[in-house]
């Protein structure tokens, strides 16, 4: 994360703080839930796709209090979704950004109901965001998430990855789950940035979803080289499981080098379909080269 400008490490602070206060309290009952879903959001991350609700919404020249609910919310979907992740029937992992994850300090049963109650949670703070005007962008921002986690979206990409595990797929295969599993709420958080600001332009709309594409494949990418070239320590969760659990990665399917031309590629796409912005689009630049080029 120091990676990043500090305009961004503002932004990631702010969603920090976002976040902390849309939460259930932990010492409101139901209180082992609160404690769980705090933990699993709090504790720790990137914060990329709160980042890139700012970034695209200041793109546009958004208030930061018309983003916040957007950023919060995709954020809280994510965590969700790294809770059911790494529960024993899915990844079965054990660490998570540094620490135990959720099902191993809270057991599994409250790791699911943490994930549920975070899911409902997401679309509550989004719903009741008073600064969204107009009724039907409201309505849209909300289907544009649940496509998002859907079947057509994050659930069904992990239902893809569930099914290739020791099986040989073709690059298209590959990108076609991860464009599910990992780019779908990445997309979708430069969209309700986009949204929220007022953008209605069909051709801005469309090269900011080649931007999401670009850096949502980028990102799994880098993800896949990380797992093999980094330590446990530097990445927050077990190092070396994909290969371990027979998983298909783009180095495992491309080679190492091919991936890293890829990501290369990638990068420079996502790069090319904001330059038309100009200089106010800087921070989705940053975010592009921050995707390629971190180190855990």
């Amino acid at each position: 994360m120091n990676d990043l400008p500090n305009e961004l490490l503002d932004l990631s602070a702010r969603a920090d703080a976002v976040l902390a206060r849309v939460l259930p309290p932990e010492d409101q009952p139901p209180t082992e839930l609160h404690r769980a879903m705090r933990y699993a959001v709090l504790g720790g991350g990137k914060r990329l796709r709160p980042l890139l609700v700012y970034a695209t919404g200041r793109t546009f020249d958004a208030p930061l209090e018309k983003l916040d609910a957007s950023a919060a919310a995709v954020e809280i979907i994510h965590a969700y979704s790294l809770v059911h992740d790494d529960l024993p029937a899915m990844d079965d992992d054990s660490l998570r950004r540094g620490r135990p994850t959720c099902h191993v300090v809270f057991g599994d049963a409250m790791a699911i109901l943490a994930g549920d109650a975070l899911q409902a949670l997401a679309f509550d703070v989004l719903a009741h965001d008073a600064s969204l005007t107009d009724p039907a962008i409201h309505v849209e921002m909300l289907r544009v998430l649940a496509v998002a986690c859907g079947s057509h979206g994050m659930a069904g990409g992990q239902a893809f990855d569930l099914a290739a595990v020791g099986v040989k797929l073709s690059p298209a295969e590959l990108e076609r789950m991860h464009v599910h599993k990992t780019g779908a709420l990445i997309r979708a958080a430069v969209r309700l940035g986009a949204l929220a600001a007022g953008v209605r332009e069909a051709s801005t709309l469309d090269a900011l979803e080649r931007y999401g594409h670009a850096i949502g494949l980028a990102f799994q990418i880098r993800d896949d080289l990380l797992d093999i070239e980094a330590g446990t320590e530097q990445l927050g969760k077990t190092a070396g499981k994909d290969v371990a659990a027979s998983k298909p990665t783009y180095p495992a399917i491309l080679g190492v080098e091919a991936s890293r031309a890829e990501l290369s590629r990638l990068t420079r796409d996502a790069l090319a379909a904001v330059e038309p912005f100009g200089q106010r689009a800087r921070p989705l630049s940053d975010l592009a080269r921050f995707v390629a080029d971190r180190t855990s």
